[in-house]
């Protein structure tokens, strides 16, 4: 979110809480990206803000609501608001439970693969239009294809990325793999180690896809811990996922901090996967190879 946008956001997140009665003393914006998630004190309510034209809010509440259902592990709505989108001066602005996450304590890998097997299996339990993975991979390879979007990026990290993206994309796609509905992004920063056990969060980057692809975004320890992850289609599904992240940060209007510089690093990173997958299989993951360099 643009910096001159987030007071307006914060004042939009205060203004409905304090509407349905709870006191908010204290404003604190913890993550900034696409949208804001502010710690609204003493009331113990997160608040997500987005700018309206944010589409992904009204999905979001249903889907917590219906694996709110089951056993998944999953941070729920504010009870004391209605459990809807709320807009407030341009923006769109949805309530939760704040969980204080533990201090100096990270997910054990055993924990953390406990907790997305078990929120897989809750969404095996219901159905929800989401689109398939691929459509990320295809927003991501035109992003990398469209040198207005991403000026910056040389042309020869452009040809890996965009190769990268198709040959992985097609081959992960074309695996046979069962899919199901994913979290799209279960990273530890979705994942919040709380007093009420693990917690993921921020469920508008639900697709469907193999599971590995959900375990590609996981430490890699964590693999060694979930049942039946295919090792091979699991490397393929890292590269696949560090390329469409990778992308992110050469878009002209990315501003996360220091993104050109992790977007450097991790092209580095992408050509050191591909060139041990090479090294440990005997081929290039999907095919080709001679672009990498």
């Amino acid at each position: 979110m643009k910096a001159s946008d987030v007071p307006r956001a914060v004042a939009a997140a205060v203004s409905i809480t304090t509407g349905y009665g709870m006191p908010v003393d204290d404003a604190v914006v913890l993550q900034d990206s696409n949208r804001i998630a502010v710690r609204l004190q003493p009331c113990g309510v997160l608040a997500r803000v987005a700018p309206l034209a944010h589409r992904a809010a009204a999905f979001e509440i249903e889907l917590a609501q219906r694996l709110a259902g089951t056993d998944s592990l999953v941070a729920g709505l504010e009870p004391r608001a209605e459990p809807r989108p709320h807009v407030r001066d341009g923006f769109v602005v949805t309530l939760w439970r704040y969980h204080e996450p533990l201090p100096g304590r990270e997910l054990p890998p055993a924990e953390y693969a406990h907790a997305l097997a078990r929120l897989h299996a809750g969404m095996r339990r219901i159905d929800v239009p989401v689109p398939r993975f691929t459509d990320r991979v295809e927003e991501a390879r035109r992003l990398v294809g469209d040198r207005t979007q991403s000026p910056r990026l040389g042309e020869a990290d452009r040809v890996l990325l965009g190769d990268t993206l198709t040959r992985l994309g097609r081959a992960v796609g074309d695996s046979g793999a069962d899919e199901q509905l994913l979290h799209g992004e279960p990273h530890p920063g979705n994942l919040l180690w709380t007093a009420a056990g693990p917690l993921f969060v921020d469920l508008e980057t639900c697709c469907r896809g193999p599971v590995e692809f959900d375990l590609a975004h996981a430490p890699e320890a964590v693999a060694e811990h979930y049942p039946a992850a295919d090792p091979e289609l699991l490397r393929r599904c890292r590269i696949l996922t560090l390329a469409i992240v990778t992308a992110w940060r050469w878009d002209r209007e990315d501003d996360l901090p220091n993104g050109r510089e992790l977007g450097t690093e991790w092209l580095d990173q992408i050509r050191a996967e591909l060139r041990q997958h090479r090294n440990v299989t005997g081929s290039w993951p999907g095919g080709g190879g001679d672009n990498i360099r």
